[in-house]
């Protein structure tokens, strides 16, 4: 089997660096998609309250046999829930039929509400408490990330944040760097409209790998936490086939290069969503 490379995070913990996404995947194909997933090799598990799908995932990882310990799972604080963090975290819990999950995120900052330092507080006290492994926040900016900071003194082990091809956020992925936070990738596909750029069919064919394999090596390399999604199982096992080669930096700087601002998903200083 694969051997997925760990990343270590700045409280010590050592993540998969590739997973398997489950954003959109339906309550009626999430138990065979992840279930799929932990058959090829994966071991990594992103999900979120908002995806509706915990109990499902949970039910994979128990009908899969696969250790607990080798698991690695994630999920996200809604919006709705930053003022009662901990309870939002149980339900989760519960959901997934787990003690604890591996890392906890913030799932947004929420625009106007004001409420991320409140949440991340409860946070820190549930990874005290043993219920989080790992905490960390997603699409939050520079002033998000330093606010959480400045108030607890705990810096996030992760910030996932929207990166792909058309649009690299190479400022905020420097920030995080320079604060000791992976970058995790989400929509590390450009939700597919990336794989039809000509920069990247090109080294797909030059190389005999598929595009978005092509893009999965590119964030690899480039250090981020990435976890695609896809329910047909022929793509998933594609996805995880990404080990067996290597982009020269000539090929990452040609990808570096297709940076066009391009954001697809919400803006982190205008999304409130509850």
């Amino acid at each position: 089997m694969t051997q997925v490379p760990n990343i270590t995070l700045n409280d010590g913990r050592e993540i998969p660096q590739l997973g398997y996404g489950v954003w959109q995947v339906s309550g009626d194909e999430i138990v065979d998609a992840v279930g799929k997933a932990l058959e090829i090799g994966y071991r990594h598990i992103d999900t979120a309250a908002a995806y509706q799908n915990e109990e499902g995932v949970g039910q994979a990882i128990r009908e899969s046999g696969v250790p607990r310990e080798e698991l690695w799972v994630t999920t996200k604080l809604w919006n709705s829930r930053h003022d009662d963090a901990r309870a939002a975290l149980e339900e989760s819990l519960g959901k997934l039929g787990l003690d604890a999950v591996d890392l906890y995120l913030i799932h947004w900052p929420v625009a106007g509400q004001g409420q991320h330092v409140q949440a991340w507080e409860s946070l820190v006290q549930a990874q005290r408490d043993g219920l989080a492994k790992s905490i960390g926040v997603s699409n939050f900016n520079d002033h998000h990330l330093r606010e959480v900071i400045d108030a607890t003194g705990v810096t996030p082990a992760v910030n996932q944040i929207e990166v792909h091809p058309t649009f690299t956020q190479p400022e905020l992925i420097r920030l995080n760097d320079e604060l000791g936070i992976r970058t995790e990738a989400w929509s590390p596909l450009g939700q597919a409209a990336d794989l039809d750029n000509p920069v990247i069919t090109e080294l797909a064919e030059k190389l005999g790998r598929t595009p978005a394999q092509i893009v999965l090596r590119w964030h690899l390399q480039k250090g981020h936490v990435v976890f695609p999604k896809s329910v047909t199982p022929s793509r998933i096992e594609e996805n995880f086939a990404v080990f067996d080669f290597q982009l020269t930096e000539a090929d990452l700087a040609a990808i570096d290069a297709l940076n066009a601002d391009n954001r697809i998903g919400p803006d982190p200083e205008t999304f409130d969503l509850a």
